[in-house]
């Protein structure tokens, strides 16, 4: 396997346990600066929201050399995890999670870019999968770990260990990528050509909603499933592996049926059944077995909805397609700072700690909605 490639996936790697770490170590984190558990879920809020901040800047950096570009953004990723780990007091944490965020969008949207230009003919897809396989890496491996360093250790080390993996992309991609032209410059506007359309919306509806159904939940899956569930707090390691475990077999699942019936049909369906999984969610929360198994459920609906669509944009996005990537990170991470804030919302109205579950039903059915709608056009289109 290409070696650039493989530095690309490791900063995919730090990337996903950034995002997906702090779920299993929230409580240690919000314990520990000082603040409570609702407060704790602005900092999942605040690394989203540098994501929606962070992906437009592919419009700016357009002309730069892409290796360069890349450099930047593993650079971005080691500096904000770092200044995570040494932050003294809350609102620093909150500023580190924004600056950490910035580079995740961009990441993924210039990474498959680089990789298509890296492949073998023939071998691009494959190669952007790798890429995209370290974040389902590290939900499986990365996320336990952070959690078991977390609890053995510091909520700092796990913040440290991000900074390393971005440290070991840099580096990987410093010595192993080569000289790439920057992409033919079709103005900003051509940019965003393809937003005309109505394909581009109906999927990101899908990936804003379909997402968020599952997101108000998982954003507070530690203080769920340790004073609901009546879990220890070390089996929080545990926990995120079978969350983690969800998330690749629904992805792969997913990807394989959206080849033979269609990624919007697919994903409709995924995220219709949400619609009945997130109550299932909320009314076993109190007993281990069933909430375990709904837990890898209720993931694997998360990126059975994302997966296949992260790829499906593509097609939706001629002259765009880097900045298209990118939306779906966007939208994705909107999402998840939306629904952190309105599972909050729910908590602190003395509705449950539980209670989130059910704010994601009506986002269930308005993702899947749009991707329903978006399933019949492109069937209207091929008839």
């Amino acid at each position: 396997m290409n070696r650039s490639i493989i530095s690309l996936a490791i900063g995919t790697f730090a990337l996903g346990i950034a995002e997906f770490g702090m779920m299993g170590i929230l409580s240690e984190v919000a314990n520990g600066i000082g603040v409570n558990i609702v407060e704790g879920g602005h900092l999942i809020s605040a690394y989203s929201l540098g994501v929606a901040v962070g992906s437009p800047l592919l419009i700016a950096l357009r002309r730069m050399p892409l290796k360069k570009l890349m450099l930047i953004l593993a650079a971005t990723i080691f500096i904000g995890n770092l200044l995570a780990a040494l932050s003294p007091e809350y609102h620093i944490l909150l500023a580190a999670r924004f600056i950490s965020g910035l580079p995740h969008g961009a990441f993924f949207g210039a990474g498959a870019i680089v990789c298509s230009r890296l492949a073998k003919p023939g071998q691009g897809a494959v190669a952007v999968a790798v890429m995209v396989g370290g974040m389902t890496v590290a939900n499986v491996v990365g996320v336990p770990m952070a959690t078991f360093v977390c609890n053995v250790l510091s909520w700092r080390m796990a913040f440290g260990l991000v900074s390393l993996f971005g440290a070991m992309a840099y580096c990987g991609m410093r010595l192993w990528l080569p000289y790439l032209s920057p992409l033919p410059d079709a103005g900003i506007r051509g940019q965003f050509r393809f937003l005309r359309h109505a394909a581009p919306w109906l999927i990101y509806t899908g990936v804003f909603f379909g997402q968020a159904s599952v997101y108000c939940w998982l954003s507070y899956i530690d203080p769920i499933m340790t004073n609901v569930a009546q879990f220890p707090l070390s089996s929080m390691t545990w926990i995120m592996m079978v969350a983690g475990a969800g998330m690749v077999v629904g992805n792969a699942l997913a990807g394989k049926l959206s080849d033979r019936y269609g990624a919007a049909l697919v994903t409709g369906c995924i995220a219709a059944g949400l619609i009945f999984v997130m109550p299932a969610v909320y009314f076993c929360s109190g007993m281990k077995i069933p909430s375990i198994l709904l837990c890898f459920v209720a993931t694997a609906g998360l990126f059975g909805v994302g997966g296949p669509l992260q790829y499906l944009i593509v097609r939706y996005a001629k002259g765009g397609e880097m900045l298209g990537g990118a939306g779906i990170q966007i939208a994705f991470n909107v999402s998840n700072a939306m629904s952190a804030s309105l599972g909050g919302i729910a908590i602190h109205h003395g509705l449950g700690l539980a209670s989130p579950a059910l704010v994601g039903i009506p986002f269930a059915i308005i993702g899947a909605t749009a991707l329903f709608i978006l399933s019949h056009r492109a069937a209207a289109e091929k008839a």
